[in-house]
């Protein structure tokens, strides 16, 4: 007799028992799957089912909205909210929270999501992705407000993203590691194919918006210099560059084998306090890398000690290799 392979599903079942927990986030889990099964369906049928191009409308950031921006975010509301496993969501398309209305069960845990991460790619079929994570709703509050919201990263429950590339993967991490799940479109479901991801200390490869050159802080400049300056310069190694402009398949090529992820502070975004924002994006993303042993900085301080004051609050990133990070963070320092 073959052997079953494990789903998602099973996955979290068994950590559920390992942890003495509730079913109540393993049945989350499952509704966040089921959305990234929705999107990844969406994205992968394209012009085939109209979901390209603009929507013709804005978010909170200003940023023009995509078709699927606003068909993602719909997905993940729609999908959670029966379940009876959430107090209320936040998205990075929406000005406020959204409570779970009156009329569904309410949950013990907040959820936060980046429906479709880097859908200025999706017109040109490179790979985009969802970011979430998940917070627990304060015990004394049946009405949620922004303020429930307000945890700094080392408060979640969990962080994930879906990367909907060649094939749709789901990373995941609730503390106790990074796993990898594969959807296999035969079975239907999410298999565990990739457990116990681990990020390089080393590396020879870094991502960066090399656009932006010119408004670098003095810090990161110097860093970027000395890898170009490959095996001559003062790192004594030649480095690669590479740049999706979506953080999931950035991120995820790192988690695969290394690098260094990082979307600096710089003169253009300094109003603004760095270009990501930290509780869809950062927070989550930041999770993930420490738990595959990689760090997550601002430059100056661990993401995740960030002490969030708005819902769409913004920070610099840089995420990756730990042995990178300190370098950057170093000159930092200096």
């Amino acid at each position: 007799m073959s052997d079953i392979p494990k789903t998602f599903m099973h996955f979290n079942l068994e950590e559920q028992r390992r942890l003495g927990a509730s079913e109540d986030f393993t049945l989350l889990m499952s509704d966040i799957a089921t959305a990234c099964k929705v999107i990844s369906d969406q994205v992968n049928h394209g012009a085939l089912v109209g979901v390209l191009g603009s929507a013709g409308t804005e978010n909170i950031q200003g940023e023009t909205q995509k078709t699927l921006d606003v068909l993602s975010n719909e997905v993940f509301i729609q999908a959670n909210i029966p379940g009876g496993n959430l107090a209320a969501m936040a998205s990075e398309e929406m000005e406020e929270i959204y409570p779970i209305p009156a009329e569904y069960p309410l949950g013990k845990y907040l959820m936060v999501f980046d429906p479709l991460d880097g859908s200025s790619n999706i017109d040109v079929n490179v790979s985009v992705g969802s970011i979430f994570s998940v917070l627990k709703c304060p015990d004394d509050v049946d009405q949620p407000t922004a303020e429930d919201f307000m945890q700094p990263g080392t408060e979640q429950v969990c962080g994930g993203y879906a990367l909907y590339g060649p094939s749709t993967m789901l990373v995941v991490t609730t503390g106790n590691g990074v796993n990898g799940f594969t959807l296999d479109r035969n079975v239907g479901d999410f298999i565990l194919t990739h457990p116990d991801i681990m990020i390089p200390e080393d590396t020879q490869e870094y991502s960066i918006n090399a656009s932006n050159a010119r408004f670098w802080e003095a810090p990161v400049k110097r860093y970027v210099d000395e890898c170009l300056a490959g095996e001559e310069g003062p790192r004594g190694k030649n480095f690669n560059m590479r740049w999706v402009a979506s953080m999931v398949a950035d991120v995820h090529r790192i988690l695969s084998r290394g690098g260094i992820f990082m979307y600096p502070m710089d003169s253009k975004i300094e109003k603004q306090g760095g270009k990501l924002r930290l509780m869809y994006e950062a927070n989550p993303m930041s999770f993930i890398v420490e738990q595959a042993g990689g760090l997550a900085s601002t430059g100056r301080q661990r993401i995740m000690d960030v002490q969030l004051e708005r819902l769409h609050q913004r920070v610099p990133v840089i995420m990756g290799s730990k042995n990178e990070v300190e370098q950057v963070v170093s000159y930092h320092k200096e």
